[in-house]
């Protein structure tokens, strides 16, 4: 498979290794609604950021949007969209050295996305999907970072998408008026797509049963027409009788059709005489947890507003999701803070229709350039749509962006506010956390801070060991973590045993060894120290990692 070089590239394949953990901060005056929905969103360099999920999320996040720069040159943006900016010349000293002063703007990019793209692999489930956005800048690097990466044989394809409704001379007489959406799998053979254009928009009316679509109750007859399709129906409230279609059949059989009456499945003419129907039709509820999947259109349909397919019954007819464009997003973004706010952010319809298109309604999405926030406001519109409980998880660099861009705009669409007119926009409910990045798990003697809780330390150290999150619920005032793949995790420190003393709690001896929860099996106790003797280590099963020496630190 052919692969990229860069000035660089040596440097940074592997520095997502050398990142130290780091915690995470809350700040409550900057959280809002219901912090424990479930939503969070971090202001801090997103490397750095994600490697501070890492022992959180890893290997639970269903669906990965991102629209990292494009790299343009373009220095006039908000949000600086080239690889010069301050933040990331400083970091790029840091991790290439002085070689990152011969890097031409290409090289400096790849450099910046390599890793990133590296940790964001390890956030996706099995059966996850990552999107990144990008334009014809560095659409062709990235395309090979991410076969190498996430393998060629986890390709999905590329989503194309008009971004504006009028073409534009700018330097040249092509206009290039669409812009790219690279999809990628975990796995791809796991990966399943709903389709982009399903969703419950396509279902535009209500009942006590929930949302619903209205469709034809007859087919064409074709090939497989019987005459036991024609029969009459009866309207079981008005005993109005509908004769059938003689150029078509009814799409059910005489004894499912009655089930189907029976259950209040039918849209009758003579129930609703103001709606200028002429038969029967058929409601279709919307269930998203037994949507099937479909294939998903490589050509995303763009308009500013969604249509509506129109046919005799008008508002019955199922309404077709459009993707937007970039105009969409800026003049939405204008509407919630009466400002331009923000050049450029990504219209909400085309975020939410990949989203929809990667996730059921509990999943997590994670977007490590969150920029204006379009990918929170498009899961709280989901979730509003479908009563789904979908999560996010926002990383945004630049602090003015994230508090006064990103979480106020997430905020205000929560919770409600008054569009550039003056009219009141309805919430759309939920809440997040928000959190800074805080000191790193160790200081620079490689030693644990004293600031450093048990709960803390525990998530670091499951993680480092098993490779997996520890589950929320586990972490709990016990030294015993939990059980991965057949191994108990223990953690002495802090006095979790309520002995801080240098040879009690957080010293592995025999009386240490007597209190803590029995496990049958392999264990592995990070502590202190041990004075245990090597036999009876081996008749116990016990593997001891020394903290805060056999702790990994990166």
């Amino acid at each position: 498979m052919p692969t990229l070089n860069w000035i660089g590239k040596e440097a940074v394949v592997n520095h997502h290794r050398q990142v130290p953990f780091r915690l995470l901060k809350d700040v409550p005056d900057l959280a809002c609604g219901e912090p424990g929905d479930g939503n969070l969103i971090v202001h801090g360099d997103n490397l750095v950021a994600l490697k501070a999920l890492l022992p959180y999320y890893a290997g639970q996040v269903k669906c990965i949007y991102i629209d990292p720069p494009y790299n343009t040159g373009d220095e006039g943006w908000v949000y600086n969209d080239n690889v010069n900016s301050p933040l990331i010349r400083e970091w790029l000293g840091k991790a290439v050295g002085k070689e990152a002063e011969d890097l031409s703007r290409h090289d400096k990019w790849l450099c910046m996305i390599y890793p990133r793209l590296v940790l964001l692999k390890r956030f996706l489930r099995e059966d996850g999907v990552i999107f990144v956005s990008m334009d014809e800048t560095e659409e062709g690097h990235l395309r090979l970072l991410l076969d190498e990466i996430f393998g060629r044989e986890n390709a999905l394809g590329t989503l194309v998408w008009k971004r504006r409704s009028s073409s534009a001379m700018r330097g040249t007489p092509l206009s290039v008026d669409h812009e790219y959406v690279l999809a990628y799998g975990r796995d791809a053979t796991r990966t399943l797509l709903y389709g982009l254009e399903k969703g419950v928009e396509s279902y535009p009316l209500q009942d006590e049963r929930g949302r619903y679509a209205s469709t034809d109750l007859t087919i064409g007859m074709g090939r497989e027409a019987r005459p036991n399709q024609f029969f009459p129906i009866t309207n079981p409230r008005t005993g109005r009788v509908y004769q059938p279609n003689p150029e078509r059949v009814w799409r059910f059989y005489p004894e499912t059709m009655q089930e189907v009456i029976t259950k209040g499945l039918i849209i009758w003419p003579d129930d609703y005489p103001d709606r200028r129907m002429e038969r029967p039709r058929y409601k279709t509820y919307y269930d998203p947890n037994t949507e099937k999947p479909k294939p998903v259109s490589s050509w995303i349909e763009s308009s500013g507003n969604a249509a509506t397919a129109q046919s005799d019954v008008n508002e019955w007819d199922i309404s077709v999701l459009s993707s937007g464009m970039n105009q969409e997003g800026g003049k939405l973004l204008q509407d919630i803070f009466s400002t331009k706010a923000f050049a450029y952010p990504k219209p909400v319809s085309l975020v939410l229709s990949l989203i929809r298109a990667a996730t059921r309604p509990d999943d997590l999405v994670l977007d490590s350039f969150a920029g204006s926030g379009t990918t929170g406001h498009a899961v709280l519109q989901l979730n509003k749509g479908d009563n789904g409980s979908r999560r996010f998880i926002l990383v945004e660099m630049e602090q003015k962006i994230a508090q006064e861009i990103t979480a106020e705009r997430v905020r205000r669409v929560t919770g409600g506010y008054r569009n550039a007119k003056g009219e009141k926009v309805e919430g759309l409910g939920g809440g997040f956390r928000y959190c800074e990045l805080g000191e790193p798990l160790f200081d620079e003697s490689g030693k644990i801070r004293e600031t450093v809780s048990f709960a803390d330390l525990a998530r670091h150290v499951y993680f480092t060991e098993t490779g997996e999150p520890l589950p929320r619920g586990r972490v709990t005032k016990s030294p015993f973590l939990g059980e991965c793949r057949g191994v108990g995790i223990y953690l002495l420190y802090n006095g979790i045993l309520d002995d801080k003393r240098a040879n009690g709690g957080n010293v592995l001896t025999r009386a240490v060894l007597a209190k803590l929860p029995k496990f049958n099996g392999q264990k592995v106790i990070y502590c202190a120290g041990c004075l245990l003797g090597k036999d009876r280590l081996q008749a116990e099963r016990i593997l001891v990692r020394q903290t805060p020496y056999e702790i990994k630190v990166s």
